[in-house]
């Protein structure tokens, strides 16, 4: 009768390499394993999204540039001062020269010089009255003459500070304009990479989408409740219906959001700042239940994008980068808050 034995358990080192393989090929994918291809919804979505990415750049790039205007137009300001400055220091200096040229004359040494040469004007001008070394006239005009070459000194810091913020307000646009650009092309890409028959279920997805939000970038006048400015903005805005959203756009041809709510406020009289942003904080904030037309709608947050409240719970906008202004409802995108103009 023979002994029956165990089975020898494997060494660690075979067990490691047993773990190691048996992991090699759970990773390993088969042929049946294709990495699935997103669905068109789920590319309609994506796209969706870049644009929105798109538009909060957009709105940093209107910023941007409103600041570098600001900017560069107080520098030009100061430029215009220092201009200003140095031919008040010139006249001055062409009304002391005949002073100090008779005192040379006479023998006397020129007041300009010594009270450049002093270590404390101030000081010098006081003795050289008193000693009458110079006249009070002379001393006024000297005295003029030092205040006004202070005040050239500091406009032309100012200036340079100024150019210097505008500079960099300048390259952040840039900055901004190149991320805007980047993500149009990487929303151009990935419908790029579509056949011609997803890219037809592309747009009947978005159809579909546009339907279940009450978008549509064609309508009738506007008849609603609007009186006074209101009216007149809306009616504006109804004018610019199909019109392309473009980004950093005021009009008239195409719009990005705040550009077309500035446009129609502004058509009504009332100038609105440039951004999503300015306009949500220089609004009159109201509730949503106190709604009235010509109100500005904020979605998403205060600095992203906005459009115009035109009543029965409807809101016209200039929507995204491939789309026209148009009408939409109120809650097709998440409701954040509404100012009054």
């Amino acid at each position: 009768m023979g002994t029956h034995r165990r089975p020898k358990p494997p060494s660690r080192p075979r067990l490691a390499v047993l773990a190691a393989t048996a992991g090699t090929f759970s990773l390993l994918p088969t042929q049946s394993q294709a990495e699935p291809k997103p669905s068109i919804e789920k590319v309609r979505q994506d796209i969706e999204e870049i644009y929105h990415d798109s538009e909060v750049s957009t709105e940093e790039y209107n910023a941007a540039r409103v600041k570098k205007k600001s900017l560069q137009k107080a520098a030009d300001a100061a430029q215009d001062r220092m201009a200003e400055q140095q031919q008040e220091i010139n006249d001055l200096r062409r009304a002391i020269g005949p002073i100090a040229a008779a005192q040379y004359r006479s023998g006397g040494i020129d007041p300009s010089l010594q009270l450049f040469l002093s270590a404390d004007p101030e000081k010098y001008l006081e003795q050289a009255e008193t000693l009458g070394r110079t006249g009070s006239r002379q001393a006024a005009m000297l005295r003029s003459l030092q205040a006004k070459q202070r005040e050239l000194t500091q406009t032309r810091a100012e200036a340079q500070k100024k150019l210097a913020t505008a500079q960099k307000a300048s390259e952040r646009m840039s900055e901004k304009k190149q991320e805007v650009q980047n993500k149009l092309r990487k929303a151009q890409r990935l419908l790029n990479s579509l056949t011609a028959e997803q890219r037809t279920a592309l747009e009947a997805a978005e159809a579909k989408a546009e339907k279940a939000t009450g978008s549509s970038d064609s309508a009738a006048t506007y008849n609603g409740p609007a009186s006074g400015r209101a009216r007149t903005a809306i009616e504006f805005a109804y004018a610019q219906l199909g019109k392309p959203y473009e980004w950093g756009s005021t009009g008239p041809n195409s719009y990005d959001c705040s550009g077309l709510t500035g446009a129609a406020w502004r058509a009504a009289g009332v100038s609105l700042p440039r951004t999503v942003n300015q306009q949500y904080t220089a609004g009159r904030k109201v509730a949503k239940s106190d709604l009235q037309p010509g109100d500005i709608i904020y979605w998403y947050n205060d600095s992203q994008h906005n459009g115009m409240y035109i009543g029965n719970g409807k809101a016209i906008h200039a929507p995204r980068t491939g789309k026209n202004v148009e009408i939409t409802n109120l809650d097709s995108m998440p409701y954040f808050a509404a100012t009054r103009p």
